[in-house]
């Protein structure tokens, strides 16, 4: 399958619709109100939020976890927080979980890592949104696809995924100079 021509640049760096994505399709049939937005393909979460014009932790991160043979969740984390494993398991009340590779989550959600989202996967796994995304106005979530990007309010997805608001994350520590 041919990749899509990449969008004309618009204004402000976003650029216009002109493609779709399964995930954009996904969340159009949902009905809840939504944006699209695209940006180049950033190389961090920070340079993602900034190029969307968004608080980082307003970005949502869409881990996959496998928690056993063929059953998986969608764990979403908000910039400036990171995954805590033991919260994870907690709620899940399993003892072991792991995170697949790069290939294992392609084949069991349909997108490439860096561009996995919930919306439009190719199986409807459990999703889990971190609580502290709660209160936010807007968050953005990856539309399928390097560049694309998915706006709106965090009730708004919590209904359209059936998502779980689950405090699953802490705060990132400061980044060690030394490595």
């Amino acid at each position: 399958m041919r990749p899509p021509a990449p969008p004309k640049a618009g204004r402000d760096g976003q650029r216009a619709v002109t493609d779709s994505t399964p995930a954009i399709e996904a969340i159009e049939r949902s009905g809840i109100p939504f944006e699209v937005v695209r940006t180049e393909r950033a190389h961090s979460a920070e340079e993602s939020a900034a190029l969307q014009g968004i608080a980082i932790e307003a970005l949502l991160r869409t881990i996959v976890v496998r928690r056993g043979e063929d059953d998986y969740v969608f764990v979403l984390v908000p910039g400036g927080r990171r995954f805590d494993w033991p919260k994870v398991r907690a709620h899940l009340g399993v003892k072991r979980l792991s995170l697949p590779d790069a290939d294992e989550a392609h084949r069991v959600t349909g997108y490439e890592r860096g561009a996995i989202t919930p919306f439009g996967a190719s199986r409807a796994w459990p999703v889990i949104v971190d609580q502290s995304a709660s209160g936010l106005a807007l968050v953005a979530i990856g539309g399928g696809a390097h560049g694309v990007n998915l706006h709106l309010a965090p009730a708004d997805l919590v209904a359209a995924l059936g998502a779980e608001l689950v405090d699953v994350t802490v705060p990132e520590g400061p980044v060690d100079a030394a490595g």
